[in-house]
């Protein structure tokens, strides 16, 4: 079998590149979800200023490491589970290429670096980006094992990155925004479960406890129900987010993106990564562009 990228990466760090294993144990790539720390800028463009823009990278760089710090906790609570999925046993803390007491130290220390710096950037910020890391340290110890409480968790976090988003340039969001925030979030994380589910039919407990209380046809079902509040309440923000009803326009964007996306989990088998889906799947990606493109012009040029 010819061994693919992350087996080189996890072998070359195992024979003593620490930098690249420390870089892989942080998931630079799961640092796509929080591109949503960016929302509240793009829906304020119009009065956007240079200020603005280095606030929101300097919150979108906190809550990556942030992010990272969870991601670390997580696999070092489950580096024996990990062990035994497909994919996940490749991670640094399960596949022994590092320690788990240097990665625990390691991302203590990152996180009291990130909180100091978050705090002085913007205090309440601050307080967000401690909540967004306590809830995620209950889901790792404790609520990930909570079946439906472990998905609302995942979804909380993305609301709690638009928040920050928003805070952290001094622009306020619709409830409506946050709302279809909240339910694409759910989205994601339902098609996550049901990749993993269907990965780990056999033994679907072994890995992750809470798959067991889950079935193929209930994530069919609360998918269902997700997805058509997602595009009702998206139809509805456009329409009373103060701006001008052009946006519906890029309802278009998120009907294809949504149901590409099922199209991916249903017939490709796929979703148990979705920040992967972003950067491979060419559809997807083209599509995010697209809105994000739509969102600024229909803003800037429309917006009366």
């Amino acid at each position: 079998m010819v061994p693919t990228k992350t087996d080189v990466e996890l072998k070359e760090g195992a024979g003593g590149s620490a930098p690249i294993m420390f870089f892989i144990l942080m998931r630079p790539r799961q640092w796509t979800k929080n591109l949503l720390v960016f929302a509240a800028l793009i829906f304020s463009i119009r009065s956007a200023t240079m200020g603005m823009l280095l606030s929101a990278a300097a919150g979108f760089a906190l809550f990556c490491l942030v992010s990272s710090c969870v991601y670390i906790l997580n696999d070092y609570v489950d580096r024996e589970r990990d062990r035994m999925h497909p994919e996940k046993k490749r991670r640094p803390l399960a596949s022994g290429a590092i320690s788990a007491p240097i990665a625990l130290a390691f991302g203590i220390v990152l996180l009291a670096v990130c909180l100091l710096l978050a705090f002085r950037l913007q205090l309440v910020f601050g307080f967000v980006l401690l909540l967004y890391f306590c809830l995620n340290v209950m889901y790792s110890l404790r609520l990930k094992h909570v079946v439906i409480i472990d998905l609302l968790i995942v979804a909380s976090g993305f609301v709690l990155r638009a928040i920050g988003g928003g805070l952290v340039i001094g622009v306020p969001l619709t409830p409506w925004f946050l709302i279809c925030t909240l339910l694409l979030a759910l989205f994601l994380a339902i098609g996550k479960r049901r990749h993993e589910l269907y990965l780990l039919q056999a033994d679907k407990g072994a890995h992750r406890k809470v798959l067991e209380h889950y079935s193929l046809e209930l994530l069919n079902q609360m998918n269902a129900i997700v997805t058509t509040a997602t595009i009702m309440s998206y139809a509805l923000f456009t329409f009373t987010s103060g701006h001008t009803p052009q946006l519906m326009w890029t309802l278009i964007l998120v009907l294809y993106g949504i149901f590409r996306y099922l199209y991916l989990i249903h017939i490709e088998g796929k979703g148990g990564r979705p920040e992967k889906l972003l950067l491979e799947d060419k559809h997807i990606l083209m599509t995010v562009v697209l809105y994000a493109f739509s969102v600024a012009f229909i803003l800037l040029y429309l917006d009366k």
